[in-house]
């Protein structure tokens, strides 16, 4: 894949933060995406929360699996830390790493498809451990590198560009990582800038697993307005598709409303899809009470934002496991290995 760079030109008057970076400092490559995906918006969201957070590159490393949200992560700090891993193994990849140096930022951007179908068990089990991580999903219900075939995300009985049905019941990772004892689940909507880039800020402060769920409208594979996630779905017309070589410009979808608001969002080819933002008076320190709320809402249509659940506690892996403070990758081989009698020693207690 080629990667264009964008121009090393900057205008003398670009505002700086305290470390004397620009916005322009926390960008990446030119994105390949197709124009007027939602995935570039939370790129900028991104760029904007990690300009504000006044946090170096070299404080983070930036992970990713497969597909088109996975291509992300090129876009965004061009000098920090990354590692683009296999389809749905991205938080393995993380988790390693975390253990091996505790004292850097994990962002790990992934898919609906990437994570909720290949990689949930691996989803699901850095949810559990509390992995100190920043797992943002950018969900458009759809395999968009394979031409838009619905994923585990897609809303039951959401019709396909030709009319096909989607048969099966959506799986919704905020209510799981919820059940799950994830520290905090937080929905957003790429379009809505204003709300998002304080949840990232937000995410990235947390000590524990942080799961940002993004909706973010696939252009290419949204064009029907019978789907509540705007995407095509074409299994049996897959020719047609695959013929596709041709996508226009389109305008970013963008949305500004306040708490306790519902609002109807236009898709690009005319569909709408119903954003509720949370009530100033949510209370989303309870579990119970934030998996009810997502469930009402979603009986009714609607699709809940901003921060679903917070556990105060930050609560992460280093500290259930009893790691030592100095991360693994500065220990000395004979503190690693500190030899046979030690060893000896923790088994005598195992018997």
């Amino acid at each position: 894949m080629t990667y264009m760079q964008k121009p090393k030109i900057r205008h003398p008057r670009l505002k700086k933060n305290d470390l004397g970076l620009t916005r322009r400092d926390y960008e990446g490559v030119l994105s390949t995406l197709c124009a007027g995906c939602g995935h570039d918006s939370v790129t900028a969201a991104i760029i904007e929360a990690c300009f504000e957070l006044q946090l170096p590159a070299h404080r983070l490393a930036k992970l990713s699996g497969i597909g088109c949200s996975s291509k992300t992560t090129a876009y965004f700090l061009s000098q920090a830390h990354g590692f683009n891993s296999l389809h749905g193994r991205m938080p393995a990849i993380a988790t390693g790493a975390n253990l091996a140096n505790r004292d850097l930022i994990y962002l790990g951007v992934s898919g609906d498809g990437d994570t909720a179908s290949i990689g949930l068990n691996q989803f699901c089990h850095a949810v559990r451990r509390r992995l100190n991580m920043v797992y943002i999903v950018e969900n458009n219900g759809t395999y968009g590198l394979t031409k838009g075939q619905f994923s585990a995300t897609n809303d039951k009985n959401s019709k396909s560009k030709k009319g096909g049905n989607n048969l099966f019941e959506a799986m919704d990772l905020c209510a799981l990582a919820i059940q799950l004892k994830a520290g905090f689940v937080a929905r957003g909507f790429s379009g809505d800038k204003a709300q998002l880039v304080p949840l990232i800020k937000s995410a990235m402060r947390y000590r524990g697993f942080a799961l940002l769920d993004i909706i973010s409208p696939c252009v290419t594979f949204n064009n029907h307005a019978a789907s509540t996630k705007s995407y095509d779905y074409i299994r049996d017309h897959s020719e047609a598709v695959d013929k596709l070589d041709f996508v226009p410009a389109q305008e970013e979808i963008t949305a500004n409303y306040d708490e306790g608001q519902t609002v109807n969002v236009t898709m690009h080819d005319g569909s709408s899809m119903r954003l509720h933002k949370l009530e100033t008076d949510y209370d989303p320190r309870n579990a119970d009470e934030a998996l009810m709320h997502i469930r009402k809402r979603y009986a009714e249509g609607e699709v809940v934002t901003g921060l679903l659940y917070v556990d105060q506690e930050e609560e992460d892996l280093h500290s259930l496991i009893e790691t030592t403070e100095r991360p693994l990758n500065e220990l000395s081989m004979d503190e690693l290995c500190p030899g046979s009698q030690p060893l000896e020693e923790l088994n005598n207690t195992l018997r």
